[in-house]
This record gives C-alpha cells, structure tokens and sequence, in this order.
C-alpha cells in the first residue's frame, strides 16, 4: 500500500518528537486518555537523539513503555511522513467523550467541525484553532481523530493537547443555549459580514464542509449566521479548515 493510502488509515503512530510531547502533554494534562505502549528509534540516528532520548527515557520510566532501538528501514516502513526524525511512538486509541456527559466552560468558545475532507488539513485547522484559543471542538462521530498519528504531526501536536469531544450537530445546540452561549454560523444566506459584527464569548461557532455545509437545523437555531468576505470576486468557497481557521482568530481578536 502507498504512502498517500496510508495517510487515510486508523493509526495511533505518533512521528517525532514534536508529536511524542504533545501525547504526553495531553496525557499528564488529563485532556486524553492515551496509553503509550512503546517507543523505538533509528540506531543510525542515536548520537544525534541523545537528548531527545534521554527525555523519552525518563518517560518510559514513568509510564512504564518500552523503548527500543530499531534498523531504518524499519522507523521507514512505518512511518507515514519523512520528518519523523527517527523517532515513532506507538499508543492506545483516544477516547472522544461525548459532549452530553460535559460541563462547559462559563465563558469559553468552542467550535463544531464538520466536513473537512482530509487528515492533514483537518490538523491544520486543529493547529489555528488551539492557537486562537478556542475551549474544545466538537466533531461528528465520523471525523479524522482515528487517523491521530498524521492529524497531530499536521497540527503540530495541537490536536493532543486540545479537548475534543463528539456530538451531532442537532443534539448539541440545547446544551449550548441552556449554558447562555449565543450560536454562530458559517454561510452565505442571510449572512452579516464578520468584520461588522461581534463575536463574544460565551460562543458556539459552527463551521461546515464545502461539500455538504451545515444542517438546516443547526442554521435554524442560530442567533447570528456570518460570512466571510472576499478581497476579489471570487465564486467559490474557503475549505473548512481556512475559514475555520480566520473566524477563529476573529473571536480572539473581538474578545481581547
């Protein structure tokens, strides 16, 4: 099977250290209940991981995972991307609670994904996101979470240390309105520009795929839909993750 088969594949192999940190960020931060297993790195690479490794060692004493020196070729066969830099960690699934058995924030800002299409653009928009500041994200049951090892070297282990939780889109929306949170939408019909409007906390945004867009339900229970305008004509729509991704950064500029 192809590398670029691959990518589209359930894996909990988490590549480089970046990502390594951030599972074991979301581990001791309590926000995931990933289980490392083992660790094994590339016997050609050992001087220069020296401590990087040390690290990692100190690690497997703590959590009580195995770490093993390998061939190449083997880190190679396994790893899926090429900027693992001889280290590859393997873990248990994550589990997604279910946003009903969840407390919300008071004044928090949480986002509801749905649609995006690809592991690594699903992690881009994971990566803006926690850097925007957003609470935790709310995704459907089907999502890119399964594909953990690639979403978090693509956020660049932001994707571990943010709450994530799964929910339908219909279903969520009571929750957020008994809490006081206003509900805000991505689209174009009776839509105001964000740029003239206010975006504050506590705030639910919801942000569609290209393809299939927002539920009319959800639309229908919105306080405020919102656009986002163009610099140029221009008849076709942002993917999920960049919209996601400015109207974000939008809530944190109006919040500030």
């Amino acid at each position: 099977m192809i590398k670029e088969e691959q990518r589209f594949l359930a894996s909990s192999i988490f590549e480089g250290m970046v990502s390594f940190r951030a599972v074991v960020a979301g581990i001791e931060s309590g926000i995931t209940d990933r289980r490392i297993e083992r660790v094994i790195y590339d016997s050609e690479r050992k001087g220069k991981l020296a401590k990087h490794l040390s690290y990692v060692k100190a690690m497997s004493y703590k959590y009580g995972f195995e770490l093993t020196e390998v061939d190449k070729a083997e880190i190679d066969s396994l790893a899926v991307g090429s900027s693992h830099g001889g280290i590859l960690c393997f873990t248990s699934d994550r589990t997604l609670p279910a946003l009903d058995d969840v407390k919300l924030r008071e004044n928090g800002f949480y986002m509801m994904l749905d649609g995006i299409e690809d592991p690594y653009n699903f992690g881009y928009a994971m990566r803006s996101l926690y850097a925007a500041g957003v609470d935790g994200v709310i995704l459907p049951e089907r999502n890119w979470m399964s594909a953990a090892g690639v979403v978090c070297r693509a956020s660049a282990g932001a994707s571990e240390m943010l709450d994530v939780f799964v929910a339908s889109s219909e279903n969520m929306i009571d929750k957020f309105k008994k809490a006081g949170y206003k509900i805000a939408c991505a689209d174009i019909e009776n839509s105001v520009s964000v740029y003239e409007c206010e975006l504050k906390r506590p705030l639910l945004l919801c942000v569609g795929g290209e393809k299939r867009g927002i539920s009319k339900a959800v639309l229908e229970s919105a306080d405020i839909v919102v656009r986002l305008d163009y610099g140029r004509d221009f008849p076709q729509a942002l993917s999920a993750a960049s919209a996601a991704s400015i109207l974000a950064f939008e809530v944190l500029r109006d919040n500030r």
